[in-house]
């Protein structure tokens, strides 16, 4: 049994059933949320053991709903993600699949309409900023109201983080998807000062910390146990004892400004040369970029994955949870245009380049171990060599303490008992109304 660490005696809130539905599509939704659902697991178990019954009773537990959109839908990209996270098999999957941003979106829509006037949910929580979390955000939004004229609470976990760029589809899905919700859990301030700047209503604003370290602060240890150092060649060995891990670097690259546009592929690849020819780089790749470094004709930029090749660029397949964490902890240097591997490698103390114009997350810049190079290979050339030869000054962000889905499904339950609590002495003043006009009237329910 676990109880709340946060706080058990304060932090533990008693509440009238609710179910809570979760939405999940790709892979960073699913660090992001595995600690929402093991946080609720723990509030059931906390609830069963003071009430002396070995399960919650259905009066007070949190009924969750786990629903996987299949916006991720391989083994490599969701399935050893929920295997690593130790997320439980979801209540329903809409197995949407691939599609250009248009379909995806629109069947996602479709299918998940269905499941929410099925479930009933009373809370929906989405994530980030993917395709699934606007669609499901939308859909919830614009639902019929039950018979009480309510439709279910929106929450949005990672609200307010703005890149400024809307040429990106995750700053419109961000946008879009805050001004939907009507809870909004920040990672960072300036998610707080982005919303209140856009006039969201600052009651619907919360300060939780990030769910994503959540998941890292946990499995830190588990990563340790994974074999990839081992199986890629960096681990240094004599008489068959581990003596340590050789230098090397990370790199990561998924958006589509830098993979399908070969110019800025070609120019983030020549920013690389100088590092990869003094350590391994290694390149954990989706295959459709794969595939575009073959229609680019890039294959030379790459060497064979030997450990006889001391450095160069080696393409590895995409990695689940665990083993990108091992490889991600051990470098001396990640290169990524991902939002979540610069909040991850800030929690890490490792240093990060980031081949992007700009970032949504400037706490990873202010007060983290990241700096934006851009895409020039001059530039990335110049911020490799500062971040290897001197370490920036920086130090974890606040609340990224392993507490934020804690308070996340603390703040959950109190909105929604006050909404309830609203409800009920709204309803209770129309009925006294309604008394009043016919002891005056004699006419039941009229003024």
């Amino acid at each position: 049994m676990h109880h709340d660490r946060d706080c058990p005696e304060r932090g533990f809130r008693k509440v009238l059933a609710v179910k809570i539905m979760i939405v999940v599509g790709a892979r960073p939704n699913f660090m992001k949320a595995a600690p929402v659902v093991f946080k609720i697991h723990d509030h059931n178990a906390t609830v069963a053991a003071l009430s002396g019954e070995p399960q919650a009773t259905p009066e007070e537990k949190i009924q969750l709903v786990l629903v996987h959109t299949g916006q991720h839908y391989d083994e490599a990209m969701s399935g050893s993600f929920f295997s690593d996270l130790g997320l439980p098999k979801p209540n329903v999957h809409l197995e949407v699949g691939s599609g250009s941003h248009a379909v995806q979106t629109a069947e996602i829509m479709r299918r998940f309409e269905g499941v929410l006037i099925e479930e009933k949910p009373d809370v929906v929580v989405v994530f980030g900023d993917v395709n699934s979390t606007v669609a499901c955000a939308l859909v919830t939004s614009k639902i019929s109201p039950d018979s009480r004229g309510k439709r279910p609470l929106i929450a949005h976990v990672e609200a307010g983080l703005r890149s400024f760029d809307r040429g990106m589809p995750e700053e419109l899905n961000r946008i879009l998807t805050d001004h939907l919700s009507d809870l909004l859990f920040v990672t960072e301030e300036s998610g707080k000062e982005n919303l209140c700047r856009e006039g969201v209503m600052p009651e619907k604003i919360h300060f939780v910390g990030n769910t994503m370290i959540d998941s890292l602060l946990a499995s830190e240890e588990k990563s340790e146990k994974s074999a990839i150092l081992d199986q890629v060649g960096l681990r240094s060995r004599s008489n068959g004892s581990t003596n340590g891990v050789r230098r090397y670097a990370l790199l990561t690259l998924h958006r589509p400004s830098n993979v399908d546009n070969r110019d800025t592929f070609l120019s983030i690849l020549e920013g690389l040369q100088e590092l990869s020819g003094s350590c391994p780089v290694f390149f954990s790749a989706h295959p459709r970029t794969q595939k575009r470094i073959a229609e680019f004709g890039l294959e030379h930029f790459f060497q064979p994955g030997n450990e006889s090749e001391p450095a160069g660029i080696r393409l590895l397949g995409p990695l689940g949870y665990l083993d990108f964490l091992c490889l991600m902890k051990h470098a001396a240097l990640v290169v990524t245009d991902s939002g979540g591997v610069q909040e991850e490698t800030t929690c890490l103390m490792v240093p990060c380049v980031t081949v992007r114009e700009n970032t949504e997350r400037p706490v990873t810049v202010t007060c983290g171990t990241n700096v934006i190079a851009g895409t020039s290979s001059e530039n990335i050339r110049k911020a490799v060599k500062d971040q290897m030869n001197g370490r920036k000054q920086a130090r974890v962000p606040e609340k990224w303490d392993g507490k934020a889905a804690a308070r996340i499904v603390e703040t959950i339950l109190r909105e929604f008992e006050r909404r309830n609590s609203t409800s009920r002495s709204l309803e209770g003043t129309s009925a006294a109304t309604m008394v009043r006009g016919a002891e005056g009237t004699g006419h039941p329910g009229l003024p």
